[in-house]
């Protein structure tokens, strides 16, 4: 090997590494050598043999090593088994990602407690990591610690890693106030004037933001000294409009009003972390935002993000398909009670205990158990709406849980487009569901699940509902290249394992 693939194989583990939050005196234990050969490596200073960079990669998990050379996850799921006991929610996917944008307000450090390991995170700290920001994990890799540059070193970005995450459309609001130009590279074919992008510019633009786009890049041009003269209209009430829109409101000086926002988890978790800033945010939870802004923050701050009620929702779903007892702890409550009302009126049999604060002291938990039931087909359809109606994200799992239901159900998930064509590969399983266009799916219950192995679907919800009807189908099922899921969920395949599933993680060597 040429000295200098060494050198990008080391960094390569390094960054594996560090993304895990582990010492390189742990790494050489978990491989039975020793610290200064991880050492060795890490610098490019020791040849290394492919079976080596596989057993990194097993050891540490990571895609980043191990995608290009021992090939990427898959699942093998024995299914038919019953799950019992009790599981926690992780923080949220999505708050996370929000809250590391928001880090670049901040002059000073923030340090974010129980950060999902994720695979959109770690893609987030590739991006700030190569802009100069310095974030490691603490307290055993637990926590995240953030310290920004005094300056950002915008041409130095990672842009095959901004490439792979929608997110890196968040950095819009908080970088037009540190530099007067940038660019930014734009993720998975989207364009200006498409509907995920044309709200966030016209609510950028007043406050100064010009964006053209050419061959991937977003070209972007501040105006000094515009502000909004009157409240922002948000064109959509979209969860990431409604963040950028704060982002970019909370270091300008002055007041913005913020009208049909989103008011769903992560704008709230988004509102208190810049509440912890110093910046003032009065109707959180309401669709209109009232922002103080404070042009320069220079704070300590530490924050704790809340509990997902997606991955609340994916282990509700996991417990019915299996006909399982499963006690479901830290569910974020007042985002999933219409999700819980509608099953109720499926027959669903459930407790919840008492409702408790989150870490972040702000929103509310309970402790939810699932018990086997007979379910019903829900006389309307199912449908999501923006909080506090029935989560966008959560859709995709009713349709393992009505294929599992007496009658039929219509599915309609009016948001995405094609989104629903992917629930179409539960019929490989056994399912019963006919798209009737891309946005409605009639779902037809109860299945008799079988096993198969087929490949991952490329959308992250419908990803994981196949994995449970895995879980559900008697024999033994292959779901291959998971990365998806992994974008999404931390160890699921091990923290369904804890509480009875049976699910090995392998790969192509």
């Amino acid at each position: 090997m040429a000295d200098d693939y060494l050198v990008r194989i080391g960094k390569l583990i390094r960054d594996a590494r560090q993304h895990r939050g582990w010492t390189q005196s742990q790494l050489a234990d978990a491989l039975g050598t020793s610290q200064s050969a991880v050492n060795r490596i890490e610098r490019g200073n020791q040849n290394i043999s492919l079976e080596m960079i596989a057993r990194i990669g097993e050891a540490l998990d990571s895609e980043i090593v191990s995608l290009g050379y021992a090939g990427p996850m898959h699942l093998r799921v024995v299914g038919g088994r019953r799950l019992s006991g009790a599981i926690d929610v992780k923080t949220s996917k999505n708050a996370c990602v929000a809250l590391l944008c928001a880090t670049l307000l901040n002059k000073g450090r923030t340090v974010l407690r129980r950060v999902a390991r994720i695979e959109e995170v770690y893609r987030l700290l590739e991006v700030l990591n190569s802009i100069g920001v310095r974030t490691r994990w603490i307290n055993e890799g637990v926590d995240l610690e953030i310290v920004p540059p005094a300056r950002l070193d915008m041409d130095a970005m990672d842009a095959d890693a901004a490439r792979r995450t929608r997110s890196i459309i968040m950095f819009l609001g908080p970088l037009l106030h540190r530099m007067d130009q940038f660019r930014l590279p734009y993720a998975g074919g989207c364009d200006l004037g498409t509907r995920t992008i044309e709200p966030h510019m016209i609510a950028l633009r007043r406050f100064g933001l010009d964006i053209t786009a050419t061959e991937g890049i977003y070209h972007a041009k501040v105006e000094a000294g515009v502000s909004p003269d009157r409240p922002i209209v948000l064109t959509e009430r979209g969860d990431t409009v409604t963040e950028n829109a704060l982002l970019a409101a909370a270091r300008h000086d002055g007041v913005t009003v913020i009208r049909n926002a989103s008011s769903n988890y992560m704008v709230q978790d988004l509102c208190f972390f810049l509440e912890a800033l110093g910046v003032e945010v009065e109707g959180v939870g309401t669709t209109t935002l009232t922002v103080h802004g404070v042009p320069n923050i220079d704070v300590d701050v530490d924050y704790s993000p809340s509990e997902d009620p997606v991955e609340a929702m994916s282990l509700l779903a996991a417990a019915v398909v299996t006909e399982s007892e499963l006690t479901i702890r830290r569910v974020p409550i007042e985002f999933m009670e219409i999700e819980l009302a509608v099953l109720e009126e499926m027959g669903l049999d459930h407790d919840r205990s008492a409702e408790y604060t989150a870490d972040n002291g702000r929103t509310r938990l309970v402790d939810l158990t699932v018990r086997p039931s007979k379910l019903e087909a829900p006389i309307d359809k199912i449908h999501p709406m923006p909080f506090p109606g029935l989560n966008i994200d959560n859709v995709p799992f009713f349709a393992a849980i009505a294929a599992t239901a007496q009658g039929q159900t219509l599915i309609h998930d009016w948001v995405y487009d094609n989104r629903a064509i992917y629930l179409t590969d539960l019929n490989r399983l056994g399912g019963r569901l006919q798209l009737l266009d891309p946005h409605r799916v009639l779902v037809e219950g109860p299945t008799r699940w079988r096993a198969a192995e087929m490949m991952c679907p490329p959308a992250l919800r419908p990803a994981v509902v196949v994995l449970l009807a895995m879980m559900a189908a008697e024999g033994t099922s292959v779901l291959r290249n998971v990365y998806v899921i992994n974008r999404g969920y931390e160890e699921l395949a091990e923290r369904l394992n804890s509480v009875g599933a049976q699910i090995e993680i392998f790969r192509d060597i």
